[in-house]
């Protein structure tokens, strides 16, 4: 176990230094000019060239590479380009809006997607019929499309709920219960989107688990013994049909953080993924890189926890690792 696990963890840190190199690589060769969007359209050629080699920016960009990588493994993030602000600072005041937001979608898209997908293992046919019309349709939809169609009916239209920030401009009057309320009613609709995304694709997968468990021998048995079919599917089917469900748990994370980005985006949730989107249309650099880290590191953090998990569930994934 120890030794997949470092086996793991090692393919995870590679993952994580191909994607940083990419993305370094890729920023540096998109259109615009951090420095121009910096100072302006009334900037000297003279102010451009100070302010660039302020920066670092005008030497070649394999040494800017070699140089980032050098001051972020000291744990020196840099500044903003466009604030000034350290990088850490700048992320570290926008992730737990992020994993707020992620996590409660996260938890609430597979806790109902795993009900709908058990119902429909057991339904019949037309149950069965239209909640795959409506999964698969709630699957396929845009994040940033569904989001502002929430935002038209539920803000706009029946004026129900707030449809930008975290807060109020004036939470600080409200009292500890209002204010709570008031941060609620903010992310009800971000919170909505992403989990309405996620219940289709997971509600899929586990109803097709959920069929190939059913089907096996072991099951027929324990009807047989008489089990209700809540017994069986309890007991001996729910269990089994967890393995590949953990796995996709952990595999649905890149789509759920790429998802995030465009709903904090639309909604202004004061996020990562907003932090990231601002940074690229301004050319800030040291964040893109460092917010690029933060979601590569979380997406192989997932696919390792969903191991660990599916070798707990199942034993025989543990007896696999040790005959290797």
């Amino acid at each position: 176990m120890l030794a997949h696990l470092g086996r793991r963890i090692l393919a995870g840190a590679a993952v994580v230094a191909g994607v940083l190199t990419l993305t370094f690589f890729l920023v540096q060769l998109a259109p615009g000019d951090p420095v121009e969007r910096l100072l302006g359209p009334t900037a000297t050629p003279a102010q451009l060239a100070a302010q660039r080699h302020a920066l670092g920016l005008d030497r070649p960009v394999p040494v800017q590479f070699a140089t980032w990588i050098g001051r972020f493994a000291r744990g020196d993030w840099g500044r903003s380009i466009a604030s000034g602000r350290p990088v850490l600072s700048v992320l570290g005041d926008a992730l737990p809006a992020t994993l707020v937001l992620a996590g409660l979608s996260l938890v609430a898209s597979y806790g109902l997607g795993f009900l709908i997908g058990v119902w429909q293992a057991r339904a019949d046919r037309r149950v069965d019929t239209a909640l795959s019309i409506a999964t698969v349709t709630l699957f396929a939809l845009p994040g940033y499309w569904l989001g502002l169609m929430l935002m038209m009916v539920f803000t706009y239209w029946a004026h129900w709920l707030p449809a930008f920030g975290a807060t109020s401009i004036d939470v600080g009057a409200f009292t500890a219960g209002a204010g709570l309320a008031d941060r609620l009613r903010h992310l009800a609709l971000p919170l909505a989107t992403l989990t309405l995304v996620g219940v289709g694709g997971a509600a899929r997968f586990v109803r097709g688990a959920m069929r190939d468990v059913l089907g096996q021998p072991f099951v027929t048995t324990a009807e047989a013994k008489g089990l209700s079919p809540f017994q069986v599917t309890r007991r001996h089917v729910a269990r089994n049909a967890m393995i590949p469900v953990i796995l996709l748990l952990g595999m649905s994370l890149p789509a759920l953080l790429s998802g995030a980005v465009f709903v904090e985006a639309v909604f202004a949730w004061p996020g990562v993924g907003r932090r990231l989107v601002e940074a690229v249309q301004a050319r800030d650099y040291p964040v893109v890189m460092a917010a690029t880290v933060v979601t590569a590191v979380l997406v192989v953090s997932g696919n390792l926890l969903a191991d660990l998990c599916a070798a707990w569930v199942d034993p025989r994934v543990r007896q696999g690792e040790r005959a290797t």
